[in-house]
């Protein structure tokens, strides 16, 4: 199995040239953010994730997780190196110190999540889904609920769930039946069953805070009568210390096509009488508040897509430098990497990664402009691209994820359909991530639903307005990133006109529209990239020479297909529409 290496300087290159790092750093509040520290973090990161959390993911895809009387254990070295992540201080990196944050950039923080997930998804999922929590809790908690959880989260001595999906309600979580009833000393007793809970048990960490959707008994019917509680599995003496056990227990465990080693808990809360719960906020607002760690969830998702795309070229392109088969084009013996189609392969897993690494950084960045920016308008703008971007970043990136993974396989050819070779695992790991925190589909319609038809089209427009082909740039790509931005405008004011009158028929195009805006997104990154290239000194020449060849095959393999996307979106939908169920 290929060994993994952080990509650093590909990461270094993103963070300085097209994510803008240093303006980043320059921010109200991250003035000891320098270049040196953020170096010294990614060297860090590095380390942990090659030597550390790489080593373990084949091992734990084999071994798994397992229930035994309600306990989850995991995976053989999985509590070590938990413990040296948590002892790293690497959950804290992006949160306010107020509570033991360190107080660094989210675009850093993105950087560092993308070593985690490539090394290791299945491990990486659990500090992902606690930095959610504590968004949440940050953004909705009380000051007693934030003095009590945030300081033993954020340092990762507890971790952090989220408890949404129910076996009758998985994307309409309108039909969540956990029930919650008050109890006479102002917490509530929650009672349900909710399944698909990551890490929702497990032996890392002394407790584990669960953030539960629940519904009082008053509650008005439908998503608007839904409240959120923190139930954590230990009660908390007012010492901060941990009390008895709460009424909840891991019922089992799913078995999955992929992410073996990361438990997804079958919960049942409330068998003993009823789960002591805190509520969040006030009632009937869960959702509203939930959506703060789905978000954070969503783009964490996103750089999944990126990271496992990033571990399956290197496993694909080790593989096409050294493995000799047939006659090559430059003689007998040769690598396979030195057959054209080979190379077109390769090409297009690499083009794409870095388009992948452009928008997650890119959103990474607006996100700290969006909270620390001085201009008010700044960080409206910033906030915009943020949610514009986060669906197409989740759905986008992820789709391509799967792709590319499918494309490592075909480049180990019979090799890559073997365990041995960790092709199939990188496969089978990513193909949850267009289905989890809201499938690509619903991506596609929060894009044209809430991003684009809400406000005719403003907030939308304006993001499109702040990509411009860039100078610099090889000339096909500008001149094919031209014609992709006309293609996306034209599908954006199809969709402004349609949607208002034909709502259906605007969903039903509502997928190929966030392809094309992906496809053109990560097209002005790549551009941008190979500009950055073309004036950057401090880089090496093969290296430079890459992202300028990259744009140039994305600009006559991947930009094409937006007209082809136009079209789809003007005039597929009336098949998608047409159709009887009967015909299926």
């Amino acid at each position: 199995m290929t060994a993994y290496a952080a990509p650093l300087l590909d990461i270094r290159f993103m963070l300085k040239e097209i994510a803008g790092y240093d303006a980043v750093a320059a921010l109200p509040g991250y003035e000891e953010a320098s270049w040196d520290l953020a170096e010294a973090a990614l060297v860090g990161s590095a380390k942990l994730s090659d030597e550390v959390l790489a080593p373990l993911n084949r091992t734990g895809d084999i071994e798994g997780a397992k229930v035994e009387n309600g306990v989850v254990r995991t995976a053989s070295g999985w509590r070590d190196a938990y413990a040296a992540f948590r002892d790293g201080g690497w959950n804290a990196l992006p949160f306010e110190p107020e509570h033991g944050g360190q107080g660094l950039p989210w675009l850093l923080c993105f950087a560092t999540q993308e070593m985690w997930q490539a090394a290791n998804m299945s491990f990486a999922l659990c500090p992902l889904l606690t930095q959610g929590a504590v968004e949440l809790l940050s953004a909705h908690g009380s000051p007693a609920q934030k003095a009590t959880y945030l300081p033993q989260m954020i340092s990762g001595h507890w971790t952090g769930t989220m408890n949404l999906t129910e076996p009758q309600a998985g994307t309409d979580l309108g039909a969540v039946k956990t029930r919650a009833v008050p109890g006479p000393d102002g917490t509530w007793r929650i009672t349900g069953q909710k399944i698909y809970i990551t890490y929702g048990e497990h032996d890392l960490a002394p407790n584990i805070v669960h953030m539960v959707l629940a519904r009082l008994p008053d509650a008005p019917a439908g998503s608007k009568g839904i409240s959120l509680f923190i139930v954590p599995k230990f009660l908390v003496r007012s010492d901060g210390s941990l009390g008895q056990r709460n009424d909840l227990r891991c019922v089992s465990l799913e078995h999955k096509l992929g992410i073996n080693a990361s438990p997804t808990c079958v919960m049942s809360y409330g068998d003993g009488g009823g789960a002591t719960g805190y509520l969040v906020g006030e009632a009937n607002r869960g959702l509203e508040y939930m959506f703060t760690m789905m978000n954070t969830e969503r783009l964490g998702v996103g750089i999944q897509g990126l990271a496992i795309a990033e571990r399956a070229y290197q496993g694909a392109r080790a593989y096409a430098l050294q493995r000799v088969q047939s006659r090559g084009p430059r003689g007998a013996g040769a690598p396979i990497v030195q057959h054209p189609d080979v190379r077109r392969m390769l090409l297009s897993m690499k083009a794409r990664i870095d388009a992948m690494r452009g928008l997650v950084y890119a959103v990474g960045a607006a996100i700290d402009r969006s909270k620390k920016a001085e201009d008010l308008a700044e960080r409206r703008a910033a906030s915009e691209e943020v949610e514009v971007l986060t669906p197409v970043a989740k759905a986008w990136c992820t789709d391509l994820g799967c792709e590319i993974a499918s494309t490592g396989i075909q480049v180990f050819g019979g090799m890559g359909f073997v365990e041995e070779t960790g092709a199939a695992q990188h496969y089978r790991d990513a193909r949850i991530t267009p289905i989890y925190e809201g499938t690509n589909g619903v991506q596609a319609l929060d894009l044209v639903g809430r991003k684009l038809l809400r406000d005719g089209g403003g907030m939308a427009r304006r993001v499109l307005a702040r990509m411009a082909v860039p100078d610099g740039a090889p000339a096909d790509m500008r001149a094919a990133l031209g014609r992709g931005m006309e293609n996306l405008a034209a599908a954006t004011e199809w969709l402004l006109k349609t949607g208002p009158a034909q709502l259906e028929l605007a969903q039903a195009g509502a997928t190929p529209y966030l392809k094309l805006f992906g496809h053109v997104a990560g097209g002005w990154f790549l551009a941008r990239a190979a500009a950055a290239a073309s004036n950057g000194a401090d880089w090496p020449d093969a290296f430079k020479a890459g992202k300028q060849l990259g744009a140039s095959f994305y600009a006559h393999h991947v930009l094409p297909e937006t007209g082809a996307l136009l079209h789809t979106v003007k005039h597929g939908g009336e098949s998608v529409l047409a159709i009887g169920d009967a015909s299926f």
